[in-house]
């Protein structure tokens, strides 16, 4: 078809849709005067609405709530409950005030939150979130849009196209259903019931007082079109399990803690819970993550879930808060990676080396991190501290003689630390510690939620539960010890950080992963046991309940790498069109993501790097280490030469395979040895939980069939 006839067709289509439109209004304009409550503002603004009803909306006009008011008795009825009408869409739930005033005041404003939390608690039982439920005014016979708290002002020409282009969060069966539980939720009041469904029914005769400008037309399809053109948002982003929503909505009296094996949804619980307190406090939330690749994903994610309340949630990776926090108050911070790990090196050549440290690990790198992990993490000071200390996640045993060297290590690295004028990652955190305790202003935020926890240090978290202290709903520490990708460790307790009662809690159903993908990942980590951040010992095999079994497991060996990676670009090029926006391939090491960039690109397969990757969808290979891959989830997930990692001896320090120090087969493996494997098979754990529909282990060898 040519350019001019497909113009024309397209014409054709627009003059369709526009008498439809016109249709649609009229048959709604004469709906609406049957409400003889209202003025004939407000009947026009009905009738913006009822035209909806044609597209698969259902509106509920004049309704009260059946549950009790704060206070009330059994069975009574609150009038600040009542709601002008309730809209279910595409779109979500719309709680909606109307109103002929020129302003919202405060009585209408409450009596509108009173009636939105209402309906919140009414579909939690669903498993709808309360990001989902949004509390609308509007205003007859004005142009508005605006904001008032969590409250969205609008006009009547507004309303229309502004929830025509509210990303569609609800299949047609989900809005029948959950209209219909609302409606019995929040009965009519007696004779105000109107027909709620608009029928295609023929025009009406042109009347000078219901002009068309009324209703602005162009606007509402280009609101329409827009909203046909957005891809769907994930399920997650509306519907979760009951038991989630409630700790979504939970108020509780101080610290808290969501737990639970991966798969079980606590990043999403811990994103629906930053939206949700965004909405009810006048504070900014912040959002806190170790890895700095984290924040990018969960902001976009957000500003699609809940975009009302995006830009009131901080999304950050710890150390750039802290360098920003200390900016802010005038606090030099000369962080310089290069030159600390210098100070390392020689203070390990002039006191490290010779010690007693060296018999029990020749690798430096398990002295750096037990300074890094253990005596700065925890922000030591004093030898004293450190004699008895019981090091968490540590398995090489260090008596006194020991630990006496290590602290000389600890103390000739501060000294060549400080002759170069430089701080590490630890002294960032430790810096902006003492300036938080230090200073008891009116409180930066009114809540902070930490993703990963069990991946920050102790002097971390001590720095986060400073900023908000032990007030109700002020910390969230979302995580779960057996992800755990750095050594060390610490107790709660430690951080003076008090999760009594039911502020802990555990979710127990994955919803992520099919029995087979989960058990290949659990063989990996079965042995394993781990100390949680309550301190309590956690078998590595943990039983939970799983609702997704339409997973599998592909497992592929070549004789040679060079065969291995054939198959591997041949298992990509398999995947339907489309199917590389929501597929990751995952590398232990720098020098593999630099190999697997290579072969991709040269393949002719589009890769996007994990520390660029923001959220948004695009028909890329997000490429990226295990430690990359914390808290984000794929429904392909590719692991080439997964196994290597155990084998490989390459030199200690270098990007790729063991760390130096890993024995011979038929060797006793050291204390420290045993941490590092352990440690790798933690991170090979995570990367594998990614997978969704898919997980593909790739080998070199000898075929295993």
């Amino acid at each position: 078809m040519g350019a001019g006839g497909a113009g024309s067709r397209r014409a054709q289509d627009a003059r369709r849709q526009e008498r439809l439109l016109r249709e649609h209004w009229q048959a709604a304009r004469r709906l609406a005067r049957r409400w003889k409550e209202a003025g004939e503002d407000e009947q026009r603004v009905l009738a913006q609405l009822l035209v909806l009803t044609a597209r698969g909306w259902r509106l509920l006009v004049d309704r009260q709530w059946t549950g009790a008011g704060p206070g009330s008795g059994t069975g009574a009825r609150t009038k600040s409950a009542n709601a002008d009408m309730l809209l279910v869409g595409p779109g979500g739930v719309f709680v909606i005030e109307v109103t002929a005033g020129a302003e919202p005041g405060q009585e209408r404003s409450a009596a509108l939150l009173a009636a939105t939390k209402a309906a919140e608690s009414a579909v939690a039982s669903l498993g709808m979130s309360p990001v989902a439920v949004q509390p609308l005014m509007v205003f007859a016979g004005r142009s508005i849009d605006a904001g008032l708290g969590r409250i969205r002002l609008l006009g009547e020409h507004e309303i229309g196209p502004v929830l025509l282009s509210q990303r569609h969060r609800l299949r047609a069966e989900s809005v029948r259903a959950i209209a219909d539980h609302l409606e019995r939720m929040f009965p009519g009041h007696a004779g105000s019931a109107i027909d709620h469904q608009v029928s295609h029914a023929g025009p009406e005769p042109h009347r000078q007082d219901s002009p068309d400008g009324l209703f602005d037309l162009e606007g509402l399809r280009d609101a329409a079109l827009k909203a046909a053109m957005a891809a769907p948002i994930e399920q997650w982003m509306t519907f979760l399990h009951p038991d989630q929503v409630a700790l979504v909505r939970r108020n509780w009296a101080g610290p808290a803690r969501i737990s639970g094996p991966a798969g079980t949804g606590k990043t999403v619980v811990a994103l629906h819970r930053a939206a949700y307190l965004a909405r009810r406090t006048t504070g900014r939330i912040l959002y806190v993550t170790f890895a700095n690749n984290l924040p990018r994903v969960q902001s976009t994610f957000l500003g699609t879930m809940a975009p009302a309340v995006a830009d009131r949630v901080d999304f950050r990776s710890l150390h750039s808060w802290a360098q920003e926090f200390l900016q802010e108050r005038g606090i030099p911070v000369r962080l310089h990676r290069e030159k600390a790990e210098t100070a390392f090196s020689l203070a390990w050549k002039h006191v490290g080396r010779e010690s007693r440290l060296a018999a029990l690990d020749p690798a430096p790198a398990y002295w750096h991190e037990e300074i890094d992990y253990v005596i700065k993490g925890r922000g030591l000071t004093r030898f004293e501290e450190y004699a008895t200390l019981p090091r968490l996640r540590r398995r090489t045993s260090l008596g006194r003689t020991h630990r006496r060297a290590m602290w000389e290590l600890y103390e000739e690295y501060e000294a060549r630390r400080g002759e170069r004028g430089v701080h590490d990652f630890n002294d960032v955190l430790s810096l902006a510690l003492a300036e938080a305790s230090r200073r008891r202003e009116r409180p930066l935020y009114a809540a902070v939620i930490v993703d990963e926890v069990q991946d920050l240090t102790l002097v971390g978290v001590r720095l986060l539960h400073a900023l908000v202290g032990d007030a109700p709903n002020g910390l969230l520490l979302v995580g779960d010890g057996q992800q755990t990708v750095y050594p060390g460790g610490f107790r709660l307790t430690d951080a003076d950080i008090d999760i009594r009662g039911d502020r802990g809690q555990v979710l127990r159903t994955n919803y992520r992963n099919s029995k087979q993908i989960l058990d290949a990942a659990l063989t990996v980590v079965a042995d394993d046991s781990f100390v949680d951040l309550d301190g309590l010992r956690t078998p590595g095999r943990r039983d939970v309940d799983l609702t997704y079994h339409d997973g599998d497991v592909v497992r592929v060996t070549g004789p040679t790498v060079e065969a291995h990676d054939g198959q591997l670009l041949a298992a990509l090029r398999s995947l339907p069109d489309g199917a590389l926006a929501d597929t990751a391939l995952l590398c232990p090491s720098l020098r593999a993501i630099g190999h697997y960039h290579r072969l991709l690109t040269q393949a002719g397969i589009p890769v996007c790097q994990l520390e660029h990757y923001d959220g948004r969808a695009a028909d890329t290979v997000k490429l990226g280490t295990y430690r990359r891959a914390k808290g984000l989830e794929f429904k392909n997930v590719f692991l080439p030469r997964y196994d290597a990692v155990f084998t490989d001896a390459t030199p200690n320090g270098s990007p790729g395979g063991a760390p130096a120090g890993t024995p011979a087969v038929g060797t006793e493996p050291s204390e420290a040895a045993r941490e590092r494997a352990e440690l790798l098979r933690s991170r090979l754990f995570v990367a594998m939980t990614r997978a969704r529909d898919l997980l593909w282990l790739g080998s070199v060898g000898p075929s295993r069939s």
